[in-house]
């Protein structure tokens, strides 16, 4: 019964994104919707695309194991990605009009930057999506008694986003989110009060967290754990601004008020909301404390699923899971959007050029089918990792190799294509030595990476310009499908 309400809600959200894919007429439609959301919806939907499933079932695993400190990476830094991103980025980036993120690097630094940050960017994509379809091959399991295997769930789970999003590109994924973000803030507060009410009370809930250290977030005044607290936090904080999926948000706004307010209030919502998940999971050690315990060892992402299905009613059980999947798939289908139009935009047409934009959508929509076969099949080899760290290691890349280009670029007149080249150069060559080596174990990789890229922005900038500086060759107008090409 619990399976059959589960697949006729995503039957539901199929409709509804394929109902508001009869918007799309052009690749700006796709895209960004065509520059026409208002500000409540670019709320939801920068609030749904970080309300994934590392924030249902990876945040409160962590939360339970390390407290506060151990999520300082997510929420913490991820929501403050957000409010940065409103404050510094948006308005800049919002006046330039343009498609993707990467089309910033061209423009700035011109075509090599612009490719080999599109690599990064679409490298990093493959383990926050990786994460969703894990999760709703879990919840597919679980749904179904062990009768559908995790392999065939995700298969499943991919199948019922990539229906809406392939048509209705950023129409459908903030139509849908819109809808699906109620659900989620409803659908979780009521589990949190439930669970409240079967532990004794809000009250116990926090003595207990309390009681257990939960709420410390500071880390210990020794140099190995600053540095570690610092790398977690900067890792979302930083890495998820080079994104093309926040950079859609910003983008898909109807003016620039939208722009900038949008992502900052999406950013305080989702830290605070991310408390909810971390709630529940503690008052789980209160009303099933000897199986919580058993499945902190074992699989704390189990945790809140459990007591669910073992405790609590079957209406609880549906809200709980309908929840669970608006955060899923609101999620997948931004992170599945996100990749594939950065790559037919800013790798595609450097060999392909630009033909019609009636072609342009074409390859967009195949790009999508394309990429979510390869997420699907990447999920399924790493079957076992964590949630979380699945997250957090697709930031690293980001973080090293695209994040100081774009700051240095906006915020730096002197900074050069030479300057960019050697950042991205000298930032990923230190991660990669550190995460090979044992240095890794002595310093943050991604914080070592981090330091050489602006040490390479600065001396490739300042010192003798070997590399000419190029800006690209076009500047895509959006919503003038034929611009420029």
């Amino acid at each position: 019964m619990l399976l059959t309400l589960v697949i006729f809600y995503l039957l539901i959200t199929i409709a509804i994104g394929l109902w508001a894919a009869k918007r799309v007429k052009n690749t700006a439609d796709f895209a960004i919707a065509g520059r026409h959301l208002p500000l409540v919806m670019i709320v939801t939907t920068t609030f749904a695309t970080w309300f994934g499933s590392e924030t249902v079932l990876g945040i409160p695993a962590k939360f339970v194991e390390g407290g506060l400190n151990g999520v300082v990476e997510d929420p913490f830094g991820a929501g403050t990605c957000l409010i940065l991103v409103g404050l510094f980025f948006a308005a800049k980036l919002y006046k330039m009009t343009l498609l993707t993120i990467s089309d910033y690097y061209r423009e700035r630094f011109g075509r090599t930057v612009e490719v080999v940050c599109s690599l990064i960017i679409i490298l990093s994509y493959l383990g926050w999506v990786s994460a969703q379809v894990t999760a709703l091959g879990l919840v597919f399991n679980l749904l179904s008694g062990g009768a559908i295997s995790i392999p065939l769930g995700m298969v499943l789970g991919t199948a019922s986003i990539l229906a809406y999003t392939l048509f209705g590109g950023m129409w459908s994924v903030a139509v849908t989110d819109f809808i699906q973000m109620i659900i989620l803030v409803v659908g979780l507060t009521l589990i949190a009060m439930f669970a409240a009410d079967m532990a004794g009370g809000a009250g116990k809930v926090i003595e207990l967290a309390s009681s257990k250290e939960l709420f410390k977030f500071l880390p210990e005044p020794s140099f190995d754990q600053i540095v570690l607290f610092i790398a977690a936090g900067i890792t979302m904080m930083f890495g998820s601004i080079p994104q093309q999926d926040v950079f859609q948000r910003v983008m898909s706004a109807k003016d620039v008020n939208a722009a900038t307010k949008g992502p900052v209030i999406g950013g305080i919502s989702y830290i605070l909301f991310a408390f909810v998940p971390m709630f529940i999971v503690t008052s789980a050690l209160i009303i099933m404390p000897e199986q919580a315990e058993a499945l902190i060892k074992e699989d704390p992402q189990k945790v809140i699923p459990t007591l669910v299905m073992d405790k609590m009613p079957f209406v609880m059980q549906v809200i709980f899971f309908g929840a669970l999947l608006s955060a899923l798939k609101s999620t997948a289908s931004a992170t599945l959007l996100a990749p594939s139009v950065t790559f037919v935009e800013n790798i595609w047409r450097q060999f392909f050029p630009r033909i019609s934009d009636k072609r342009e959508l074409w390859t967009m929509r195949v790009a999508v089918l394309v990429f979510s076969i390869c997420v699907c099949a990447y999920a399924i080899a790493l079957q076992g990792t964590p949630i979380y760290d699945m997250v957090s290691g697709a930031y690293q890349v980001t973080l090293v190799g695209a994040f100081v280009p774009l700051v240095a670029g906006l915020y730096w007149k002197r900074a050069t294509t030479q300057g960019a080249i050697f950042s991205i150069v000298l930032g990923i060559l230190t991660w990669i030595l550190f995460m090979a080596t044992p240095a890794g174990e002595a310093f943050p990789a991604q914080l070592a990476g981090f330091v050489m890229a602006i040490v390479g922005v600065v001396i490739g900038s300042l010192g003798p310009q070997a590399v000419k500086n190029s800006h690209g060759s076009h500047h895509r107008v959006v919503g003038v499908p034929n611009a420029g090409a």
